[in-house]
């Protein structure tokens, strides 16, 4: 049985390295450094490094893999894995493994290069996306495809409901096609730079609704930022993180004014039509269901708030 080692994060990683641990040795698992987590700073790691202590297998999280990849060539893997590991892998690691390094990818590439692809297909509108195995290069998300498959983005889909589909889609896309890796006999395809695009990190400013977009564009930001880290607005100087929503009829009077109050909703005004949001958490509050928030408020004077 070839030795693997295996690169990943998230719980997004997990269904990867389970495929992994059943067709391969997976040998050592390299995942991101242990991190501070909540108000009391617990000391928390990562969900692929607890599924790697669990199965027994050695863990590796070098601060910054292009100094400290020394000791992945101690385990001589023959290939090397890859699924939302959060740092570039160098040359000098791509070169260890004789049938390469392979990168399982949430995007249908060349569309959505780069480290938040889920986030972007979904705040863009897009229809459908999917997942890529590729083999890595020195450049993002470049190296020549092995085999993608797509799925829909369903209207209700948030990254978290998207991101399991794609994952399993992942670990099922893998477990079809390493045969062909280790054999070498897959096929290797160019990826078509014209129609590249890249998908960054989502940064605080991205987080922020603007409402003087559409609703739609509002809507689908809300659900590409859910269940972290949220999207926000600013009411009379505080930040209200929002978790749900939907668009209503066309809006009436400025943008960014609230525009109506429902019993279990909050309309906004945005260019076109009314965004209504019926979860949400109030700054230093726990979530909760805008009929519940509407309990503490004055509604009037929630009319006569100031959006930003």
């Amino acid at each position: 049985m070839i030795r693997t080692v295996f690169m990943g994060t998230p719980e997004f990683a997990c269904p990867i390295l389970d495929t992994l641990m059943k067709q391969t040795n997976v040998v050592l698992v390299v995942t991101q450094p242990d991190k501070l987590v909540g108000r009391k700073k617990i000391l928390t790691p990562s969900p692929v490094k607890e599924e790697a202590l669990n199965s027994n297998i050695p863990v590796f999280q070098p601060i910054k893999i292009r100094e400290d990849y020394e000791e992945i060539k101690n385990y001589h893997p023959d290939l090397i894995v890859t699924c939302a590991y959060g740092q570039i892998v160098p040359k000098e690691v791509l070169d260890i493994p004789r049938l390469g390094c392979i990168n399982v990818h949430a995007s249908l590439l060349p569309k959505y290069r780069g480290g938040a692809p889920i986030e972007h297909a979904i705040m863009n509108g897009e229809k459908e996306t999917g997942v890529t195995i590729m083999y890595m290069d020195v450049h993002l998300d470049t190296g020549d495809m092995i085999s993608k498959k797509s799925i829909p983005i369903l209207h209700e889909d948030t990254k978290d409901s998207l991101g399991e589909k794609l994952s399993k889609l992942g670990s099922s896309l893998l477990e079809e096609v390493l045969p062909s890796i280790i054999n070498g006999v897959n096929e290797r395809v160019k990826q078509n730079e014209e129609e590249a695009s890249y998908a960054k990190i989502i940064k605080r400013e991205d987080e922020h609704l603007d409402f003087s977009k559409k609703a739609i564009e509002i809507y689908n930001q809300v659900r590409a930022l859910y269940s972290h880290p949220l999207a926000n607005f600013t009411l009379n100087g505080e930040e209200v993180k929002v978790l749900e929503g939907y668009v209503g009829s066309d809006a009436l009077g400025d943008v960014g004014v609230i525009s109506d109050i429902k019993k279990d909703a909050i309309g906004i005004n945005c260019s076109d039509k009314v965004y209504y949001v019926t979860r949400l958490k109030p700054f230093g509050k726990k979530e909760m269901s805008v009929r519940d928030y509407l309990n503490g408020v004055n509604h009037e004077e929630l009319k006569r708030s100031v959006i930003c």
